[in-house]
């Protein structure tokens, strides 16, 4: 099951620096919340004349930042510049413990800022915060399905399912015995989805008819429009469950993978929130592919009291995905899943054991290998209400799966050590005293960052609900940032995370879709709640 992983996060702009990188100069006297404007101003003016230079070209102090859709399918790949201006970037460059804005103007193919001084700055765009002194940044995606697919305004849809040949059903009791499941994916258009079953189907049925089920969409993207002349076609997988052994203390260790499966031939289909999306088929047994697995989970949890001094473990986690159209490096997108097996809460032991998948894709496609422990903090929640919720940080690493199976499964990177907010361990529940605090950590003990990255989180208390408010990606040197005001709202509670990130091809000029490349291993070290004035 994979997270979110390539979309800017939705909640407050966060903004903050590298503290002790020096100081811009001045350009214009600040503003009262910390931060002043610098106008964009000209573009190159000639000595002489006062006007531009017609072949001067851009400015050497001019930023150009571009954002570039890219659209992979089986026929190759196809790119889409995309307009900047309805929610144009921001630069903010750091004067002491101010900031001041420089605003941009659109150009032909992008935004472009002038008189951006040397050195590091801060490029905002939506919620998510990049470090880099680069001077041009690509903050576009990458897709799956072809660039000319329309998508619904829909995202939810109900099922008409008439499926026959299916492997023997098997209930599902929990993750250990995960049973069978059914999941719907295409690689003509983005679409992934869990499919939801509502009738109770006895064990042992090899047969599906019902219209009592819809589809849980997960591809971040709302239901595409099937077109039968463009080829638009769709896979059918079922997972059936299959034994991992036993834990060290009996305990049944049941896995799902792929077993099973359909393509469906081409076919249209408008989402209206109305019209069922019809699944039918003649499920096929699926090629097989067997592999052992060493997997040492001691070595993670030795890092529990870095993600926080009071951090127990979750449910770990590893999984078999196929990367569709086998995108040169990178996971572009989300197919599903071949294989997922959870392993019991807190476990401590070296699992060993042969497990097996199908795959029923093309061999055009790759396969990438996930592994995953959670770590969790149980804290009330400072506002009287008696409420207290787990707070969660992980480590996390996906890479070619044949890589990653090369070896003992293990972590590559451990979490910062010593996460402080303006010098107190950010381990303490307290009030802050300014809603500009100061970040710091020192490095992990394992593994040499490329980057690091700040995720915020809201406390909606009418919700009780946790909401994302910002994330901020730094370089691999940073060991302490400083967030700007408006990054924290008043009277607010929050939590955060810092992530170690080891990634040799990430590069904070092209930042969410360098968080694609293979391999990517991060860890992250976690607050407890803090509040703010």
């Amino acid at each position: 099951m994979k997270l979110v992983r390539l979309s800017a996060v939705l909640g407050s702009a966060c903004v903050v620096w590298l503290v002790g990188c020096g100081e811009a100069p001045r350009h214009e006297q600040e503003l009262d919340d910390g931060q002043s404007h610098i106008d964009p101003g000209t573009e190159n003016a000639s000595p002489t004349d006062g006007g531009p230079s017609p072949d001067a070209g851009p400015p050497s102090d001019a930023v150009l930042v571009t954002n570039t859709t890219r659209f992979y399918t089986s026929v190759g790949i196809a790119e889409q510049v995309n307009d900047l201006s309805a929610h144009p970037p921001e630069i903010l460059v750091q004067q002491g413990s101010t900031f001041q804005i420089i605003l941009g103007s659109a150009v032909p193919g992008g935004w472009r800022f002038n008189n951006v001084p040397s050195g590091p700055y801060y490029l905002r765009t939506g919620s998510t915060q990049v470090i880099t002194d680069a001077r041009h940044i690509d903050i576009g995606s990458n897709r799956l399905g072809r660039m000319d697919a329309e998508y619904s305004n829909s995202y939810l849809t109900a099922l008409q399912i008439n499926l026959l040949n299916l492997a023997p059903w098997q209930n599902t009791w929990s993750s250990l015995q995960p049973g069978s499941s059914l999941q719907l994916t295409s690689g003509e258009v983005d679409l992934f989805g869990y499919v939801n079953i509502f009738d109770q189907i006895p064990d042992g049925q090899t047969t599906l008819l019902t219209n009592q089920a819809d589809l849980g969409l997960s591809s971040g993207y709302n239901l595409p429009i099937f077109d039968a002349s463009k080829g638009d076609r769709m896979y059918v997988n079922q997972l059936s469950q299959f034994s991992a052994g036993t834990a060290p203390d009996g305990t049944a260790l049941g896995y799902a993978a792929v077993e099973r499966s359909v393509q469906m031939g081409a076919f249209d289909y408008v989402p209206d929130g109305i019209t069922p999306l019809a699944v039918s088929g003649y499920l096929q047994p699926t090629p097989m592919r067997e592999f052992p697995i060493e997997w040492r989970l001691p070595v993670y949890t030795q890092f529990a009291t870095d993600v926080h001094p009071q951090a127990t473990g979750s449910t770990p986690l590893f999984e078999v995905l196929p990367n569709a159209h086998n995108t040169g490096g990178r996971w572009v997108g989300y197919s599903g899943e071949l294989l997922n097996l959870f392993l019991p809460r807190s476990a401590s032991f070296n699992f060993t054991s042969r497990l097996k998948f199908g795959n029923p894709f093309p061999s055009s496609w790759g396969l990438v290998g996930i592994h995953s422990y959670p770590f969790r903090v149980l804290s009330p929640v400072p506002d009287d209400s008696g409420i207290s919720m787990y707070l969660s940080g992980r480590l996390y690493s996906y890479d070619v799966f044949d890589n990653l199976i090369a070896g003992p499964v293990q972590p590559r990177v451990s979490p910062p050590r010593a996460l402080t907010i303006d010098g107190v361990p950010a381990s303490v529940q307290r009030e802050v005293g300014t809603n500009s605090p100061v970040l710091a950590w020192t490095p992990p003990t394992l593994g040499t960052p490329h980057a690091y990255r700040v995720s915020i989180y809201r406390y909606d208390s009418e919700l009780r609900f946790l909401r994302p408010a910002g994330s901020i990606y730094a370089p691999g040197s940073t060991t302490q940032l400083r967030l700007p005001p408006g990054t924290l709202q008043p009277d607010s509670i929050y939590y955060l995370r810092v992530a170690s990130i080891v990634s040799p091809g990430f590069d904070l000029s092209e930042p969410f879709t360098s968080l694609e490349k293979l391999p990517f291993h991060s860890a992250e070290a976690i607050s407890s709640f803090f509040t703010t004035p």
